[in-house]
């Protein structure tokens, strides 16, 4: 078994509970204009943030934790005594698999994300998935098909990409929606199916892919949910990870629009300013030569765990 890793660290109590690195934001000689995703989203989000937390907040110590590398803090997985919550600017790439991409989808991370947490993090033996993305989440179903460990929860569009109807045989709480779906609706359904998982099963970790291609005008999502019927989706999801006190992780995932960025945003500021985001239970990023040797250390690593 490989040896467990630690990344852990008590970050400074001003820091914010957001992962990102300017990696995230992907060019290619311009050609990346061409494509429906916009690959610089993820910067676009900390900007805002910093606007708002410098000049609408003067928190001007927390700006520096936003552009960071990643850190961990040991608190995170003390779901008994300190759950925390934290959001990773980037990453959602659920249409990859282990062996194979898929759907703009390089490479399995959230599958990756919680192999790694069962490997390497002392007590996480339950996750779940709650994939709200427009699109079903075919890679990290294909991936956790026959894993007990992992409960699947997957709220998509039925008549878009993928249709991958191998993969829907992993999902335990599947719901399917209607072209067109409001924030009416669509919200009831999030707010039932994600009270039923999570008290179906109480998992460890919950990791919360939280597409925003379900919002209205999306060019590849075919749903109609407002800017505000998002910020409520992410609300509705970290109020019943809080009220459980389970671990959760949010990553962005799909979004064809420029204005997703600051829909982004403004969730996040709205779960900060909700308390379900604290920064006295934050991750905070210091960029260290010896953190970073560590991470791809890990990297390394994670390619040799069975992803079967």
């Amino acid at each position: 078994m490989p040896h467990r890793t630690e990344l852990y660290e008590d970050p400074p109590s001003a820091c914010w509970p957001i992962v990102y690195s300017p990696d995230y934001n992907i060019t290619f000689m311009g050609l990346e204009k061409l494509h429906p995703f916009d690959a610089g989203k993820w910067g676009k989000v900390i900007n805002f943030l910093k606007v708002v937390i410098c000049c609408g907040y003067n928190h001007r110590n927390s700006t520096s934790c936003l552009s960071s590398q990643f850190r961990c803090s040991k608190k995170s997985f003390e779901a008994s005594t300190n759950p925390d919550r934290r959001n990773n600017n980037g990453g959602g790439f659920h249409h990859c698999s282990s062996d194979k991409g898929g759907g703009f989808c390089a490479y399995a991370d959230i599958t990756l994300a919680i192999k790694f947490l069962f490997e390497r993090v002392q007590g996480v033996s339950k996750a779940t998935i709650i994939d709200l993305d427009a699109h079903q989440g075919n890679g990290h179903e294909r991936d956790f098909m026959d894993d007990p460990r992992v409960y699947i929860m997957d709220v998509y569009n039925r008549y878009i990409y993928p249709g991958d109807g191998f993969a829907k045989r992993a999902i335990k709480r599947k719901v399917e929606l209607e072209w067109g779906t409001e924030d009416t609706e669509y919200l009831q359904k999030v707010h039932t199916h994600v009270e039923g998982a999570l008290n179906e099963l109480k998992p460890d970790i919950i990791v919360y892919n939280a597409g925003t291609d379900i919002l209205d005008g999306d060019p590849l999502g075919g749903l109609a949910v407002s800017p505000q019927g998002i910020v409520k989706r992410d609300e509705v999801v970290f109020k019943a990870a809080r009220s459980r006190r389970i671990p959760i992780l949010m990553v962005t995932s799909g979004g064809y629009q420029k204005r997703t960025a600051r829909i982004i945003a403004d969730s996040i500021l709205n779960l900060h300013n909700l308390g379900l985001i604290d920064k006295e239970q934050a991750t905070c990023a210091v960029q260290s030569p010896k953190l970073e040797q560590m991470i791809r250390d890990s990297a390394k690593d994670l390619t040799n765990l069975s992803l079967q």
